[in-house]
């Protein structure tokens, strides 16, 4: 079992390979895909995947958007084709802070200021710290429309909420967990109950890429220590309530990674602090965005002509 995944061996098939390239930044080698529009200037966009995905999980957004817009894509610190950062699981980089601060060096090396942030589940968390520091640079705005896909924008409740981290900091550090977890998660029902207890039902394809993820001890190692270094708590009452830009929140009612009843308590925590929008999406869960990406699109488009 190979610890990371091979560009040339695991991404032959990668969805929009032909837009991929690998960019050096923030002392990390990312792989990062962007799409250009047809549209004479037309406003930029970066999407933020989340925990345990990769730029796969746009693959049927992706041409949806980018008639509208120019699009960047990454895979975080980590996660999929972009390298782990030195120091490994231990390193600050896979901090909610350290990951804004990398995406910011990797967004200067690529010249791109986005207009509008996509993020999903713990992307969301990202893409909201990012316009802080976007917006504390003098000179420079803020995007003017933050999209979270059934964010990660709060702690997590009860009794998940107080092992979580600490259970993933152990994981993260014992040795041989993460090559455990790949090779569990290579059996289909494994991923498959996995899968489903986001509350989405996606196609073959889709699971086949998640297969892929979950099965490399390296992709693996990203996303625990990702888990590990996470402060949803800090991050909801120091920077969720300064957020700059106007928030939409796409919530997949059928989420069961993250309860759609947090998009609320995120609307009456911004109120009249921000614009802050929630738009429901029945029937959908976590993956909303694989599972039906033109009913995700269309909030977006209509969001932004709003804001535009």
């Amino acid at each position: 079992m190979e610890h990371r995944l091979d560009w040339d061996r695991d991404g032959a098939d990668w969805p929009h390979r032909a837009h991929s390239r690998f960019v050096e930044a923030a002392g990390l080698r990312w792989h990062v895909q962007r799409f250009e529009s047809a549209r004479a200037n037309a406003p930029r966009c970066l999407l933020i995947h989340g925990t345990g995905a990769s730029t796969h999980s746009w693959r049927d957004l992706v041409p949806l958007l980018q008639p509208h817009f120019e699009l960047l894509a990454m895979d975080l610190p980590g996660h999929a084709f972009t390298s782990l950062p030195a120091g490994g699981t231990f390193s600050s980089q896979l901090s909610l802070p350290g990951m804004a601060r990398a995406l910011g060096a990797l967004l200067q090396a690529e010249g791109f200021a986005p207009d509008l942030v996509v993020g999903h589940s713990a992307g969301a968390a990202i893409g909201a710290r990012l316009a802080l520091d976007i917006a504390a640079r003098p000179g420079m705005p803020a995007p003017r429309l933050l999209v979270s896909l059934n964010g990660a924008l709060l702690p997590l409740g009860g009794l998940a909420g107080r092992i979580f981290s600490p259970a993933a900091r152990l994981m993260a550090v014992l040795p041989g967990v993460p090559r455990l977890f790949a090779w569990r998660a290579g059996d289909a029902q494994v991923l498959q109950r996995l899968l489903d207890s986001t509350g989405s039902q996606l196609d073959d394809a889709g699971r086949a890429f998640y297969r892929r993820l979950a099965g490399n001890p390296g992709h693996v190692e990203g996303a625990l220590g990702m888990m590990a270094h996470w402060d949803l708590p800090a991050f909801a009452e120091d920077d969720l309530p300064r957020l700059p830009t106007p928030l939409l929140l796409v919530v997949g009612e059928r989420d069961a990674t993250v309860p759609p009843a947090d998009a609320d308590r995120v609307v009456a925590r911004l109120a009249g602090q921000v614009q802050v929008k929630r738009v429901s999406l029945e029937g959908l869960g976590h993956l909303a965005h694989e599972e039906r990406p033109q009913a995700v699109a269309m909030p977006i488009l209509a969001a932004w002509r709003d804001v535009g």
